[in-house]
């Protein structure tokens, strides 16, 4: 058995056509459906971008002990576990946070791992000169946006993008290793992942009118947008999700041409979703977890039943994946995973959970059942207590700041640590990476199925009670610090 998974970054289901989009050109995606079983009940877990990578490695929530850091010493990491078991793992991608301070040891798990630069500042061409860069409706005073106008000057067709270097590198493997068995390949790309840069002809396949200052990179918040600015932004989103599509035909392609069905798992999979200006919301950690963001897109083809143009209603999660994969090779689980394995859910849709958590470190706590998503604020404005449980002191790009360091107190064991104790980190006020907003959002509890754009909070003591219950016995499952439960004002277990 072999398995593939193609995974994207701030990918909204909501743009795609096989989720009910009657705009956007997506057509491989509705190749994919025709493939796969197509899950109507995906949900994130830990946010944002390498907290939920954290999970395609342990299977295990993490957001509820420290926000965006790399892969812990007590960690299990599925593609350390598939390398040392036997099975090939290799990784592909152009997502640079990989190669920052935050997220420096996710891809040594692997057997081996290629990368492509130039997403989003990366820090890839040395030029001493500065760029010219556009008048801008929302300029960045960061290193970041001078770094992205030096890095597009490198970028001029489809061929120089990342996303497509990356892809070439995947299926430079599977050609390589078409014929071997026991290997897993990660294509992960940054894209739609703003700044939403994509080549011509993509952003042609949306032509409109727009005269404004230039804007292809939105700031995450709370803001309004004139409506022509939010069309304009949209569009340039989807161009990005329609290049997308492209790059995954060619997956399918060299799964068609070699019949890699009867032998590979195919995971089509994102992080999260993306906030173009519903709620007046930009991006996807300033505000509450709106199904914008927390509702992901998933398809899966598991060879072994053979199921495909099919949807599954069953919850599941990004803890879920590394479980799937795992079970696939006929490895065991770690006695700290709370993901579980997909196989009889692809196969008839059989539940694996009751409900789940999701949410990013000090902002909202939530819990869904599939049907309804309670959010739960805390109840100080000061967002107290909150601290941060750690052997990596790194956040994105540096790391913990010395003042918080020096209070500094050892915290733990935890039972996912193995019996090691922890960094017990103060987090600051304003807050640490993910930056949670902390303006007053209040607790909100929504019925998704009859309000999918959740507009209309409901009002029930009784539904609300049931909420509460199973958020705190997840949060017993995945031994959450004591102090979330004060911050949140819930009892403790």
């Amino acid at each position: 058995m072999k398995v593939i998974m193609v995974m994207y970054d701030s990918l909204n289901r909501r743009y795609l056509t096989p989720y009910g989009c009657d705009w956007t050109i997506t057509p491989n995606f509705e190749r994919l459906t025709k493939r796969t079983v197509m899950f109507d009940k995906s949900f994130v877990g830990s946010m944002p971008c390498m907290p939920a990578r954290r999970e395609l490695h342990t299977a295990r929530y993490n957001f509820l002990h420290r926000s965006w850091g790399p892969i812990e010493p007590f960690d299990d990491s599925m593609p350390e576990i598939l390398k040392n078991q036997g099975v090939y793992s290799h990784l592909v991608s152009d997502h640079f946070h990989y190669w920052e301070e935050g997220g420096c040891n996710y891809h040594t798990k692997y057997s081996t791992w290629e990368i492509s630069r130039g997403r989003q500042g990366d820090p890839w061409i040395g030029e001493v000169k500065d760029p010219e860069i556009p008048a801008a409706l929302e300029p960045r005073n960061n290193n970041n946006w001078r770094q992205e106008w030096v890095n597009r000057r490198h970028i001029k067709t489809l061929e120089d993008m990342p996303q497509y270097k990356t892809f070439e590198m995947g299926l430079d493997f599977i050609e390589r290793n078409k014929d071997e068995d026991k290997w897993f390949l990660h294509i992960e790309t940054f894209d739609p992942h703003e700044p939403f840069f994509s080549p011509k002809e993509f952003q042609d396949l949306y032509a409109h009118e727009y005269r404004d200052l230039f804007w292809d990179w939105p700031k995450g918040g709370h803001y309004t947008r004139e409506p022509h600015q939010v069309e304009h932004i949209r569009k340039t989103y989807a161009a990005s999700v329609s290049m997308c599509d492209h790059l995954l035909g060619k997956v399918l392609d060299v799964m068609d041409k070699y019949d890699m069905w009867k032998d590979t798992m195919l995971i089509v999979n994102t992080d999260h979703g993306y906030l173009l200006g519903e709620h007046d919301e930009w991006a996807k950690v300033e505000q509450p977890m709106f199904n914008e963001v927390a509702h992901t897109p998933l398809f899966i083809w598991d060879p072994r039943c053979g199921k495909q143009n099919e949807h599954r209603g069953s919850l599941v999660q990004t803890i879920d994946l590394p479980a799937t994969i795992l079970e696939l090779f006929g490895i065991g689980l770690t006695e700290d995973m709370e993901g579980r394995p997909l196989k009889d859910t692809i196969a008839s849709d059989k539940p694996v959970h009751e409900a789940g958590l999701f949410g990013g470190h000090g902002a909202h706590v939530n819990v869904t059942d599939g049907r309804y998503v309670y959010m739960r604020a805390a109840v100080r404005e000061d967002n107290e207590p909150l601290y941060q449980y750690t052997h990596m002191a790194t956040h994105i790009r540096y790391p913990f700041r010395l003042e918080q360091l020096r209070r500094m107190e050892i915290g733990g064991p935890f039972k996912f640590t193995k019996g090691c104790p922890v960094m017990k980190v103060p987090s600051n006020k304003i807050g640490e990476p993910p930056w949670p907003d902390l303006r007053a959002y209040s607790t909100m509890l929504f019925d998704i199925d009859k309000d999918p754009e959740q507009l209309h909070p409901i009002k029930s003591a009784k539904l609300e009670r049931r909420m509460i219950d199973m958020m705190v016995q997840l949060m017993k499952t995945n031994d959450a610090p004591l102090e979330q439960y004060e911050r949140l004002g819930l009892k403790k277990p």
